[in-house]
């Protein structure tokens, strides 16, 4: 059985095809143990941490952070057996021990490709810096010559593999080839700068000449390290050259225009978006409601001794009244399933959070059996775990009802687009003090508004306008809803 041991990306829940690397925990050469955490995984649902299958060495790593990756993909190597010496080069590529380095010459004669194009050192299927073969991830070793094209004119460039055994060339005619560039103390080509294209890209960002620089990195390669000390150095004088005022015309260009990809949470919620909003025919209907009486009872719930170490949320009040009113009106807490409804008699409560990975709406299981005070320290522990990106697949799973609170944001309400697989959905609007008309007379109130959109497939008017209602009926006396329901 083999020592070494890939592996792979597994599925991390609900059928997910691929996940963006966000940190190496371990590095090359570390000694790890069974179900330490070597790697944090971002998928479209959560950032979670993978645990090693097996204890040994880190002998390779396959993906550099920020790579995205496919389900079933080799990320790591692991030596299971590192006591028992040295591993050699096999026929696989698999890592050796000591392989040869390659000599100053032999990079020297190896042509340098543009900025845009820059790849590191080492043929694919020959030796690359650090004792291992250089080869794509997902397919063996090609020992072939890297292919390049000849630059526009001048003379085509011949980049050969390595021969493995002595082989007598033919006879051809003579080329003539420029000189091979010089070789400094750090044994790499002077003219044939080694960097990596992001230590290239920073370095045309801070205004630093590569070929200025001396590489610490292997081979003499130039680190980003390098590039940054030399950005931070004090610029020699230079004399000062005043160009005549030009008039720049404005570029509405590439140059002013920011790319980001799409990707992890917000590629989820675009494709989950898109396909409710064009599937479930959404209606959405507002109330306004009077909420000074439940957050006078909040006041006085935050006094009572056992509640004082509890956080005491007006979205806790929201929650607790459209449980009951999904006791009331069953129908709401369903699935539309194509040729039948499916109503179901446990509501996984989800609230919508706003996180620095994007809309996540992780949901409380079996929120409907919970009381009051367990409600609140599960919301409680959501939103702490959400904010801390800790949210696991699990938790976002299953969700059957949704809350979503746009008045954090100063927000009156909203026409909120139902999550897949559910038939209403809640916006909780900002609470402001308006002039109300109460008992007949014109006060300043503490006044909310709510959105409710559903799909009307399941839904219609009369059911969503009395679930709605039943809401606003808790949040304006919630003391009385209680007396009357319970």
């Amino acid at each position: 059985m083999s020592r070494i041991k890939e592996f792979n990306l597994p599925d991390l829940g609900e059928g997910l095809t691929e996940g963006e690397i966000l940190a190496w925990l371990v590095k090359v050469g570390d000694d790890i143990e069974l179900n330490q955490p070597i790697v944090e995984v971002e998928t479209a649902k959560a950032a979670v941490e993978i645990p090693a299958k097996w204890a040994g060495r880190v002998q390779a790593i396959f993906h550099p952070e920020g790579a995205t990756v496919e389900v079933g993909s080799p990320i790591i190597a692991i030596d299971t057996d590192p006591s028992a010496g040295p591993i050699e080069q096999s026929t696989t590529g698999a890592p050796a021990a000591d392989l040869p380095t390659p000599s100053a010459a032999s990079l020297a004669a190896v042509e340098v490709a543009p900025e845009e194009g820059m790849v590191e050192p080492g043929l694919i299927g020959g030796v690359a810096p650090g004792g291992r073969t250089a080869v794509l991830v997902g397919y063996g070793p090609r020992n072939a010559p890297a292919k390049r094209r000849p630059r526009k004119g001048g003379v085509p460039a011949q980049a050969a593999a390595a021969p493995t055994a002595p082989v007598q060339p033919a006879p051809a005619p003579v080329v003539p080839v420029p000189a091979a560039p010089a070789v400094n103390g750090n044994g790499r080509a002077t003219g044939a700068v080694l960097a990596k294209p992001p230590v290239r890209k920073l370095a045309k960002d801070l205004g630093v000449d590569l070929a200025a620089l001396t590489g610490s990195g292997p081979l003499g390669s130039i680190t980003r390290e390098d590039v940054q000390r030399a950005a931070a150095a004090p610029a020699a004088a230079e004399p000062l050259t005043v160009a005549a005022p030009a008039t720049v015309a404005a570029s509405f260009g590439a140059d002013r225009e920011q790319r980001i990809p799409v990707k992890g949470v917000r590629k989820l919620t675009a494709e989950n978006m898109a396909r409710s909003a064009f599937t479930a025919p959404h209606v959405t209907e507002f109330l306004t409601v009077d909420v000074t009486r439940a957050m006078k009872a909040l006041d006085r719930l935050r006094e009572r001794r056992e509640w004082r170490d509890v956080r005491v949320s007006p979205l806790l009040l929201v929650a607790k009244a459209v449980l009951l009113a999904v006791k009331r009106h069953p129908m709401v807490n369903s699935t539309w399933a194509g040729d039948e409804i499916v109503v179901k008699d446990y509501v996984n409560l989800g609230i919508a959070a706003a996180t620095e990975r994007g809309l996540i709406v992780p949901n409380i299981k079996d929120a409907g059996r919970l009381s009051l005070r367990e409600l609140a320290d599960a919301m409680t522990a959501l939103v702490q775990t959400a904010k801390a990106g800790k949210t696991s697949p699990a938790d976002m799973s299953g969700g059957t009802l949704t809350i979503t609170n746009v008045g954090v944001f100063g927000v009156d309400t909203g026409t909120p687009i139902l999550p897949p697989g559910e038939s209403a959905i809640l916006a909780f609007g900002a609470v402001r003090e308006l002039p109300w008309v109460h008992k007949g007379k014109v006060k300043p109130r503490l006044v909310t508004t709510l959105g409710l959109s559903f799909d009307h497939r399941i839904i219609d008017g009369e059911l969503g306008s009395k679930f709605l209602r039943d809401i606003g009926d808790f949040l304006a006396d919630p003391e009385a809803a209680l007396l009357a329901w319970t």
